[in-house]
């Protein structure tokens, strides 16, 4: 759960992999020295270096852990503190897809496609937010990640929000461009409140529901084909 202007770089950072990381001890494992740990922007081909530096940029604030900067999270399910990537693993290992919450003017800043190929990769399939950068928006959209917007009026915080909540999202197998769909969120108080779908074009559903573009395209590769 993530406040206002959360850049791509936030998202996925470019600077050094810390040797206590996920990523650090990644590496460790596979016996890379420290001197050669470099940087998440050096090792951008490698999907497990990258997932794992998905959301642990060190000053990333995470409202879940209130106060606290880093890519750390509440594990609803262990109820223990961990990085973003051990409790997204957690979650994976107990079938449960993820969501991402936040503010205003989510994925700022410069076009990383990590920042959607990461947060896919965790285990995310959608993300609600106030507004959306737009090319962040139609990243997340590539790699089959839907992009969703809080009614004018309601955001995390006058819903109430504190990330323990469950997310149904309902109607996402008939979504159409730009349309609203109930979310129900299930806590002490179940709420039903409506989301708009921040899919804009014919194409752009296209993609999501082939499960992004490179689906998309191997797909259409594969109809002509036969």
């Amino acid at each position: 759960m993530l406040g206002d202007s959360v850049t791509t770089d936030h998202i996925s950072p470019a600077g050094a992999i810390k040797p206590e990381s996920p990523a650090g001890q990644y590496l460790s494992e596979r016996q890379v020295s420290r001197q050669n740990y470099n940087s998440f922007g050096s090792r951008r081909g490698n999907h497990e270096i990258m997932m794992r530096g998905t959301f642990a940029n060190i000053r990333i604030r995470n409202e879940i852990l209130s106060g606290k900067e880093g890519g750390y999270t509440l594990s609803f399910i262990s109820n223990r503190e961990m990085s973003i990537y051990d409790a997204a693993m957690e979650y994976k290992e107990n079938n449960i897809p993820l969501i991402v919450i936040a503010g205003k003017e989510y994925g700022m800043g410069s076009s990383r496609d990590w920042a959607a190929k990461g947060t896919k990769l965790l285990g995310v399939r959608a993300v609600i937010a106030e507004s959306f950068e737009r090319i962040h928006r139609s990243n997340l959209i590539g790699m089959g990640v839907l992009p969703l917007e809080f009614m004018e009026g309601q955001n995390r915080k006058v819903l109430g929000l504190n990330g323990s909540e469950k997310l149904s999202i309902k109607g996402i197998n008939n979504l159409k461009p730009n349309s609203n769909i109930e979310c129900e969120i299930l806590s002490q108080n179940t709420k039903l409140i409506k989301l708009k779908c921040r899919i804009d074009t014919r194409k752009e559903l296209d993609y999501f529901r082939a499960g992004g573009i490179l689906q998309y395209i191997l797909n259409s590769i594969i109809d002509k084909a036969s």
